[in-house]
């Protein structure tokens, strides 16, 4: 009669006779602490009024008694024949005093343990959400990092192509030196003239023509700026456009269109044979502005 006592403590403390019988019946009747554990822990779930399919005999770990095989004849001689021990109403007051208690420290005991496991869940939360800050800024120092070597190192190759392209105009500058000095240095020089008759007076003398051994050319570029550089006057016009290919401010390793050089006044085109001229037979000495512009493609 262990159980039908436990069922009763069950009902009195106000639990509904099905989850009771449940209970009692999933904890292989152990007891009324047992079966007040299983059900503060299962009270939320949806099936748990739902009857159960086995047997009660069966669960409890034990086949069924005759009694409880019989119908409600049966039962009535069955309980008649038994002595069912009769509680005081001071006994049954008190037993339900020490089962509510129970429920009270039960339920006590479920609050701590949830307030506890979620002070855990927060301080895992908070130590993951550190952890992943750390993450994001080492990826940030990483990425800082890298862009600023990429600076250095486009800063570095951008000085060694600026190097490059010194080097170049260097270069050309000997090349140019070498050839045109060496040229002037063989050339012949002119015969000597008859001098003709002499001026009766200063006035009649002729004006003297001046030679200039060098050239100031300044170059108007399309973009709106200009170029300004001395040349020998026996330079050839060549010179002057590499000097301004070289120079018009475009990036080095690209592809640069070819230019073509105008005069200013009067208005004129140099053309491919010009640029083997040298400047003063082209009527550029002392000094001449010239204009860029794109040549057209052939």
């Amino acid at each position: 009669m262990a159980e039908l006592t436990a069922l009763e403590s069950l009902i009195e403390m106000g639990f509904a006779r099905g989850r009771a019988e449940k209970a009692l019946a999933l904890t292989g009747n152990q007891g009324i602490e047992a079966a007040m554990d299983w059900l503060m822990e299962h009270e939320d779930d949806p099936d748990v009024d739902e009857p159960l399919e086995t047997p009660l005999g069966h669960i409890l770990g034990r086949e069924p008694t005759s009694s409880e095989q019989v119908g409600p004849e049966g039962a009535a001689g069955s309980a008649a024949g038994e002595s069912k021990p009769i509680l005081t109403e001071e006994e049954r007051q008190e037993q339900t005093k020490r089962m509510l208690e129970l429920v009270a420290q039960k339920q006590r005991e479920r609050e701590e343990r949830e307030e506890r496991e979620a002070l855990e869940r927060e301080k895992q939360r908070r130590r993951q959400g550190q952890e992943l800050s750390a993450v994001r800024q080492k990826l940030q120092e990483d990425e800082m990092r890298r862009a600023a070597e990429e600076r250095r190192r486009e800063k570095a190759e951008e000085l060694a192509a600026r190097q490059r392209v010194r080097e170049k105009i260097e270069r050309d500058k000997a090349e140019r030196a070498k050839k045109y000095g060496s040229s002037v240095g063989s050339r012949s020089s002119p015969p000597a003239t008859d001098p003709g008759p002499v001026p009766s007076s200063p006035s009649q003398e002729p004006p003297t023509k001046r030679e200039y051994d060098q050239c100031r050319i300044q170059v108007r570029l399309p973009d709106g700026t200009s170029l300004t550089q001395t040349f020998r006057a026996r330079e050839q016009l060549a010179a002057v456009r590499l000097y301004v290919e070289l120079h018009r401010g475009e990036e080095p390793g690209q592809d640069q269109d070819p230019v073509q050089l105008l005069s200013g006044f009067p208005r004129r085109a140099f053309s491919e044979a010009d640029m083997e001229r040298p400047l003063q037979e082209l009527g550029l000495v002392p000094s001449a502005v010239l204009i860029v512009a794109k040549k057209c493609p052939s």
